[in-house]
């Protein structure tokens, strides 16, 4: 073993216990954070552990490429100075730095989604400012620098003191013994990239497990490559015509219509008879607002909304509802597009996105004005390409006055400045004689959980925000009350997505509940509503409350009149393609597989079934058709 790391190598064969250490120790750290959601059979536990160790080989054949090369082409000559060795050090020490600082970031990702790396890590990789802001206003980061720093100053004085890289570099090894080593080093990334994916850490049904045996580096870089899902190449397919054909029976309702004879083209019109109503349209999207915070789900968080329960009671209020996703984009593209969410990445941040069949669109030419009102600044995901490009007009964060914004943070100004910009706006309209549609974006129920002093000890964690959030909503609603257009007005609530993702499934059910309050008290008669919904139903609701007739190419329906046999619900990440009926899961996920659960809708416990082939094929034919609508332009309006 002393010969092994005294030789040129040596100093890499160190590096590598140093980087499966930290590991191991990370592992163990969020094996304990998140004790009680782990699987404790001891085979589930080595399954774990065995397969870390694995994709942390995986992930350090590719961290040592350009160590395994310098080795190999400095001569032995060039070795043995001073010099390479204060730079060998040097390199050593940043390379520790890295390792060390990825076990923090792993801890603090998992902190928040209960994930390793995953594509919204690359996603936030795009946003730096944000993001770190974010970590800035959230963690004690001298702390954090300090104690990094003192790790990695321990791991290099204890290499240093045991002189193991000043041995190798002394090494007399020739040119060919070094490049027999590095081949064989090089196996490792070879195999990596060519047979290794995260099919690999598919080692367990709870996902907690499955999570943990991934390594932080190598997934962030596979979530970085697979961003972008060619659904066509990675999921279950049938003919083309074959699944729109099947999409126009599952659609199949008394008041929809297609335009065209071709199956191919999938724009419909939705006739309502009678008067057109104009209400004015509040649409506030909240950060985060799981349904657990609200009394119609059973919790123990302790999280409460009296407010938000209150309002519930006087309004439309849909019980059973779901969001499509994970991402405040997520939820954006259901509402507006009303279509299941794609693979890879949200429509909102993919290119080709402009002039599609979507709520702006149709509000705007009824004669409508539209403004997508954020907290924010509205780069942030694409989102004021998104909406401006689709019949919005933009108010972020960069058009507030300074003496706007009584308070903010890194993402955003607190809910209450908002919501203040949102009346001033729906004021000028109404003075203009002007119908309205005020599409709003929270931020303030989001890390790092800071907020205006209104006389409110807010804790500086997710209850505090749900706390804020729910003072933000009734100061609003009192601020209205009086407006000369509140009566006319439609204020509609609903969450961007749940305040967590994770959970022991593949899809955890209980992670997509979101409640949709509907309410204008002098029009719309206080009713739950326990259909099974999901947010891309949001918009054809509204529109059939509007009783207004119009083309799209929704995949949603007005929930008040889905039948009981309609019903139905989508929910997904950026891989897995979820489709529920009843108390079933069908779940479509890459290299062509397909899974199939019931579930307790409450707890969110899941029992795997046999396939159900009917659910299948539904979930096949409405997934493939929307991801080839947006790719080949179907839902784009044509131009007149």
């Amino acid at each position: 073993m002393k010969k092994f790391f005294n030789s040129r190598f040596g100093s890499i064969y160190l590096l590598y216990l140093i980087f499966i250490s930290v590991s191991f120790l990370t592992r163990l750290v969020l094996f304990f954070y998140s004790f009680s959601q782990f699987s404790k059979s001891v085979w589930e536990i080595v399954k774990s552990v065995s397969t870390g160790l694995f994709f942390d080989t995986i992930a350090f054949g590719y961290f040592m490429i350009p160590f395994v090369l310098v080795t190999l082409l400095v001569p032995h000559k060039l070795a043995k100075k001073k010099i390479v060795k204060y730079i060998t050090y040097t390199f050593y020490t940043i390379a520790t730095v890295i390792i060390v600082y990825t076990a923090f970031a792993e801890y603090f990702f998992w902190d928040e989604f209960n994930v390793k790396f995953n594509f919204i890590a690359v996603d936030y990789l795009i946003y730096t400012s944000e993001v770190i802001g974010n970590i800035w206003e959230s963690y004690n980061i001298p702390l954090l620098v300090v104690s990094i720093a003192a790790i990695t100053g321990v791991i290099v004085w204890f290499v240093a003191r045991k002189g193991w890289i000043g041995r190798a570099l002394q090494s007399p090894e020739g040119f060919l013994v070094r490049l027999k080593t590095a081949l064989i080093l090089s196996i490792v990334p070879i195999i990596g990239l060519l047979f290794v994916t995260h099919r690999c850490s598919e080692i367990s049904t709870n996902t907690y497990n499955k999570e943990l045996a991934k390594n932080g580096v190598y997934s962030f870089f596979e979530a970085f490559k697979n961003n972008k899902l060619d659904y066509e190449q990675f999921y279950l397919i049938k003919d083309k015509k074959e699944a729109f054909t099947q999409l126009r029976s599952l659609m199949a309702d008394s008041t929809i219509a297609y335009i065209s004879p071709d199956v191919m083209n999938p724009v419909t019109k939705v006739s309502n008879t009678g008067e057109e109503k104009r209400y004015n349209v509040f649409l506030i999207t909240v950060e985060s607002l799981s349904g657990e915070y609200m009394n119609y789900i059973p919790s123990t968080s302790g999280i409460t909304m009296p407010f938000m329960d209150s309002l519930a009671n006087q309004s439309l209020f849909f019980t059973n509802l779901y969001a499509t996703g994970t991402r405040t984009v997520r939820g954006l593209e259901a509402i507006n597009l009303s279509i299941p969410p794609t693979p890879g990445t949200s429509i909102v941040r993919r290119s080709g996105n402009e002039n599609l069949y979507s709520l702006g669109s149709i509000f705007k030419e009824k004669g409508y004005v539209n403004k997508f009102l954020y907290g924010g600044y509205g780069y942030f995901d694409n989102m004021n390409q998104f909406f401006s490009t689709n019949g919005f007009d933009i108010v972020d964060r960069s058009d507030l006055k300074p003496e706007e914004i009584t308070f903010a943070n890194v993402w955003g100004v607190c809910d209450q400045d908002i919501y203040k910009r949102s009346i001033q706006e729906a004021d000028q309209s109404f003075a203009k004689g002007e119908p309205f549609l005020n599409f709003i974006m929270t931020t303030s129920n989001h890390r790092p959980y800071t907020f205006p002093s209104v006389g409110i000890d807010f804790p500086k964690s997710r209850k505090g925000g749900v706390m804020y959030t729910d003072y933000a909503l009734a100061w609003l609603f009192n601020e209205v009350k009086n407006k000369p257009w509140f009566d006319n007005t439609i204020f509609i609530v609903v969450a961007d997505h749940c305040g967590g993702s994770a959970g022991r499934a593949e899809l955890p059910i209980n992670e997509y509940q979101i409640p949709l309050v509907i309410y204008n008290p002098s029009n719309i008669p206080a009713q739950k509503v326990d259909k099974l919904c999901s947010q891309i139903d949001l918009t054809p609701t509204l529109l059939g409350i509007l009783n207004w007739s119009y083309q799209s190419t929704f995949y949603g329906k007005d929930i008040m009149k889905m039948k009981q046999t309609e019903e139905r619900a989508f929910i997904g990440n950026y891989q897995k393609l979820g489709y529920i009926k009843g108390n079933n899961l069908s779940i479509l996920s890459p290299q062509q597989r397909f899974s199939f659960y019931q579930f307790d809708r409450y707890t969110g416990e899941e029992a795997i079934k046999e396939s159900n082939e009917i659910m299948k094929d539904e979930a096949v034919t409405y997934y493939q058709t929307a991801e080839y609508m947006f790719v080949n332009g179907l839902n784009k309006i044509e131009k007149k």
